[in-house]
């Protein structure tokens, strides 16, 4: 009666060898900003901070690459993964090849960090090369009106050029046809 070990558990912290355990930890990544930092021994050689574009098991022919646009991060590439939880509740991961490891991290963001928003200013935008234009649209909505009429201009003390009053109310009659008001058509106002 051979009896199997269990299975192990971590809390907070740990190492892990197996490539189901890693793709687990490794999950919460996805389609995250992340901050990475890649080390030879003990020299940081790179670091920059990117998009997890992928995460990948069983596809010996995909490469893990860190760049600042992406990253691809294939679990055959490491021969383990170690974690730690920070304070902050953020986990810390360090993906171990030999003496080579990429260590990442959650980016930080103003609401993940007291001091950011001490770090962050308003975008200034420099106006002095612009020529601000204001386009006159409709007249109030709530009286009815749509604006003065473009096709009749008035003179300086108030008669319209077309010889017609704009206190009358109604048009003026044009030749060819009735007033508009008269009962006939735009057509036959038009002349």
């Amino acid at each position: 009666m051979s009896s199997l070990p269990p299975a192990k558990f971590f809390v907070n912290r740990g190492i892990v060898a197996s490539r189901a355990d890693m793709d687990h930890l490794l999950r919460p990544l996805l389609k995250q900003t992340v901050t990475y930092r890649y080390f030879r021994g003990r020299d940081m050689i790179a670091h920059g901070t990117g998009w997890v574009e992928r995460i990948v098991l069983d596809q010996p022919d995909v490469s893990s690459y860190f760049t600042p646009l992406s990253i691809c991060v294939n679990i055959d590439s490491f021969e383990h993964l170690e974690f730690e939880t920070r304070p902050d509740q953020f986990i810390v991961y360090a993906l171990v090849q030999g003496d080579e490891r990429v260590v990442i991290e959650f980016a930080p963001t103003a609401n993940r960090e007291d001091n950011a928003a001490s770090d962050q200013h308003q975008l200034e935008f420099d106006t002095s090369g612009f020529v601000q234009m204001e386009l006159q649209g409709l007249d109030s909505e709530d009286t009815g009106t749509t604006g003065p009429d473009p096709t009749r201009h008035s003179n300086e003390d108030g008669a319209s050029r077309d010889g017609h009053d704009p206190d009358e109310g109604g048009r003026p009659e044009h030749e060819g046809g009735p007033a508009r008001g008269d009962g006939g058509s735009a057509r036959d106002s038009a002349g």
